[in-house]
């Protein structure tokens, strides 16, 4: 599933060919994805500009000048595929089949934007003007705000028996973050997955917002990783799985200098936990 460095990835991708753009032509080519699409989206598409193009937590959002915001997730094999009016400029994968093509945005400039979704885990919807969506009413910060600091985190932390990785993953914490990412930001921290989060000290605490942030960071300039279906919107594949340092690396040795561990796994609330028993406490 694309966590935040995907997501963001792919509106940065996008941002020069929607953001500002008019829709001169929309299609809808199903009733429905993961949820039914709405009766009007194309109506409401149809003429419109794209004001603005958004991303929250793991959800994309275009703004519209008519009033109203389209939202996109990805789900488990979306895609947003960009084809230029001029030959050449882009390519479409031979591997990502047109059958799966399920909304299509053609803009006055003669991009074609389209959401391509094998697997139809993904979802569209529309908030209406002066509207919120359930899907992001009760996120937490962003990890690149400055709510997000070491005072709110321990706050969130203070008294809680549960693992550290679970309160990461809730996104009433902080929105945004996945398991692959709160995994590398622990294993940098050294923090054992498994540590009741209530038992963190301050000064760990603190570090690891700032190694959230940076893992974050080296993710979106990485293009995000690409373990199954992610791909930028230029098509390329992202490439930060080729530095993880914790994720998908059991049985190897541990990457920090000067520790003889091994990565292991453990599953934790049905999800793979990568940690150095070693130099993860």
């Amino acid at each position: 599933m694309p966590e935040l460095p995907e997501v963001e990835t792919v509106r940065r991708g996008l941002l020069p060919h929607l953001e500002g753009a008019r829709i001169a032509r929309a299609e809808a080519r199903r009733p429905d994805l993961r949820w039914p699409l709405p009766p009007d989206l194309v109506q409401v598409l149809t003429g419109a500009r794209v004001t603005a193009l958004r991303r929250r937590s793991k959800y994309l959002l275009a703004d519209l000048d008519r009033g109203g915001t389209v939202l996109w997730h990805l789900g488990m094999s979306g895609r947003m595929l960009i084809e230029g009016q001029a030959p050449g400029d882009f390519h479409r994968d031979p591997a990502i089949l047109p059958r799966h093509d399920h909304v299509v945005l053609v803009t006055e400039a003669g991009t074609t934007i389209t959401f391509n979704d094998a697997r139809r885990f993904g979802m569209v919807d529309l908030i209406r003007e002066g509207q919120s969506h359930p899907l992001l009413d009760h996120l937490g910060p962003e990890p690149f705000d400055p709510g997000f600091d070491a005072t709110y985190l321990a706050a969130a932390f203070a008294g809680r028996r549960a693992p550290v990785k679970q309160i990461l993953l809730d996104q009433r914490i902080v929105a945004g973050l996945g398991n692959i990412y709160v995994s590398e930001a622990l294993f940098r921290a050294g923090i054992d997955p498994r540590r009741a989060a209530g038992r963190i000290g301050a000064a760990r605490i603190a570090a690891l917002v700032g190694h959230i942030r940076d893992v974050l960071t080296d993710a979106i300039a990485a293009g995000g990783s690409s373990l199954r279906d992610h791909r930028q919107a230029t098509g390329e594949l992202g490439y930060f799985q080729h530095s993880f340092r914790a994720y998908d690396r059991a049985g190897l040795p541990c990457l920090r200098e000067g520790c003889r561990g091994e990565v292991r796994r453990v599953v934790q609330s049905g999800r793979s936990s990568f940690y150095c028993p070693a130099c993860q406490r």
